[in-house]
């Protein structure tokens, strides 16, 4: 559902993309605590019974009082920066569950620097909870941070985790997700390396109030008794404005999915409320590649928004790096799903043999039951740099959030390549290319633009090039196949539609004009013999 009235109970790295946030609040436990010495430390509480009804109750009761501030650590966890903490790793012979039937295996990472506030973790066997406490000694602290580091010294937590187990090959383990920074996480299907993220929740993003970044400050594992590959993961959501509890039950394979089950409890009104939030990273393509001197074709983690309506309509909106922050807003009812796609999975696109964008996964949000009225928001933020993360997608639920509301959201998450349908009738937009407007060799002004936008597979695949031609004597509109477009603030100055030879592939080629300064909204798709044959293909251009 997605507004409910919850009833009371009976990183590119990761690092990069959160290096901007703003810290959250700390539950039941100060980071300003003094570590605790070998001899010194607090004995283990022993274990207590643990229902995901339980600790939404606690989350809702912590929202009827103001978030408490945190303390800033003290001793050398409050003078690690960006150099030192790179001088710091997990030791491999501390990861949990070694010692079990388990195939995971959990590595912690270290607080300080960016992350000054502690994330508690909790194990979970027979519903029982028990503490994981970490110290000094599981980690290695290399060169001159040693000697700053003291011995044996109890944490009083962590930065988050990741968890490994043998997703590709059954000889070895791979990393399967990492939960670090805020409420962020992200996840890897079979084949992939990892890209975009995804987190907790968006408030007042891009907005006229400043955005608010929850953290996840407690998080409480699950494995299955038998050994098997699901694994759940509980955690506590704490901001100004919002607690939350989330279950997230993760399903390795091809795909990875994600079952997540959001119980959100708000504490102020919120400007706006984004649901399952995507975060990913667009430098440049085809589409905008002359803006970057780069040896590479394509820099992205994503190319397109694509959502998926429930009668089997596709839009697709390829992504852009704006001149200035952009929005977009796409009012929907109950979609199937809406997701960030890098469709391109060929090598010779990028030519990194580092990053290895072609297998950077896609990820999918599934609404799970009736969500009703809302819109997907897009947000493209200006960038000139890859490590910055700079593209957000979410779902905005059509009735605002105020405070003592409760709402419950459930959702998949599934992350993998995620190709296009192979049996789809409709064509998928495959390509876009855009540059200045006008003739070839004749100059043209800069409202004039050019827009190229290729469409594969499906139906129209198979059709003769001259299925575009009109009759002797007739119009455009007379052609078996045409290309619908339509413009908002803008002009159509001329459009073509024709086979490229020797391919499958059909082109459309879109000459704007408009005004200096106006934003142009484009909506295209090519229909023939009373059918729409290809996806929605939608854009934004902002002629500045």
């Amino acid at each position: 559902m997605t507004i409910s009235s919850y009833p009371a109970l009976s990183r590119r790295n990761l690092l990069a993309s959160i290096a901007g946030l703003v810290p959250a609040s700390v539950i039941g436990l100060s980071a300003g605590r003094l570590l605790a010495q070998e001899t010194g430390g607090a004995a283990p509480a022993a274990p207590q019974q643990f229902s995901f009804d339980l600790l939404s109750e606690e989350m809702r009761q912590l929202a009827t009082t103001p978030q408490a501030v945190a303390t800033a650590p003290e001793g050398f966890l409050g003078d690690l920066d960006y150099d030192s903490y790179r001088l710091i790793q997990f030791r491999e012979d501390a990861a949990r569950w070694s010692d079990t039937t388990t195939p995971y295996r959990l590595y912690a990472f270290h607080m300080g620097w960016l992350f000054p506030e502690p994330v508690r973790q909790f194990d979970i066997t027979d519903g029982l909870i028990t503490e994981m406490q970490f110290s000094t000694d599981d980690f290695e602290y290399l060169n001159d941070l040693a000697a700053a580091v003291p011995a044996h010294a109890t944490l009083p937590g962590v930065a988050g985790f990741k968890l490994t187990m043998p997703l590709n090959r059954p000889d070895m383990r791979d990393e399967l997700a990492a939960f670090l920074g805020a409420s962020y996480f992200r996840a890897l299907g079979r084949g992939n390396a990892y890209g975009l993220s995804s987190r907790g929740l968006a408030l007042n993003t891009a907005t006229e109030d400043p955005e608010e970044f929850p953290r996840f400050s407690r998080f409480y594992i699950a494995r299955d008794p038998d050994g098997g590959n699901v694994i759940t993961i509980y955690a506590t959501l704490d901001g100004p404005s919002v607690t939350g509890a989330y279950r997230m039950v993760i399903i390795p394979g091809a795909d990875t999915v994600m079952e997540i089950t959001a119980r959100l409890f708000f504490r102020q009104d919120v400007t706006e409320l984004g649901i399952a939030p995507l975060t990913s990273m667009f430098l440049f393509s085809e589409n905008n590649r002359a803006d970057f001197d780069d040896f590479r074709p394509n820099v992205h983690d994503s190319d397109g928004l694509m959502i998926r309506h429930a009668n089997g309509e596709v839009i697709w909106r390829p992504l852009n790096n704006p001149k200035q922050l952009a929005t977009s807003y796409f009012a929907e009812v109950s979609p199937v799903s809406f997701g960030l796609h890098q469709r391109d999975r060929d090598f010779n696109s990028y030519q990194d043999i580092g990053a290895h964008y072609q297998i950077r996964p896609s990820l999918d949000m599934e609404p799970v039951g009736d969500w009703g009225k809302g819109m997907v928001r897009l947000v493209e933020i200006p960038s000139l740099l890859e490590g910055n993360d700079n593209i957000v997608a979410y779902w905005v639920p059509d009735a605002p959030a105020k405070a003592g509301d409760a709402r419950e959201f459930a959702y998949n998450l599934r992350w993998g390549m995620l190709p296009v349908d192979p049996v789809s009738e409709r064509a998928h937009v495959s390509e876009t290319r855009s540059g200045i407007g006008g003739v070839s060799g004749v100059e043209t002004t800069a409202d004039n633009r050019k827009f190229v936008i290729d469409f594969k597979g499906g139906m129209l695949a198979t059709l003769p090039a001259d299925a575009a031609l009109f009759p002797d004597g007739g119009t455009a509109e007379d052609a078996d196949l045409r290309a619908m477009v339509t413009i908002g603030n803008g002009t159509l100055a001329g459009t073509t539609l024709d086979k490229i030879p020797d391919t499958d592939i059909w082109r459309v080629v879109l000459d704007i004009t408009a005004a200096a300064g106006a934003t142009v909204e484009l909506s295209l798709h090519i229909a023939g013999y009373d059918r729409k044959l290809t996806e929605n293909w939608l854009y934004q251009w902002s002629n500045l």
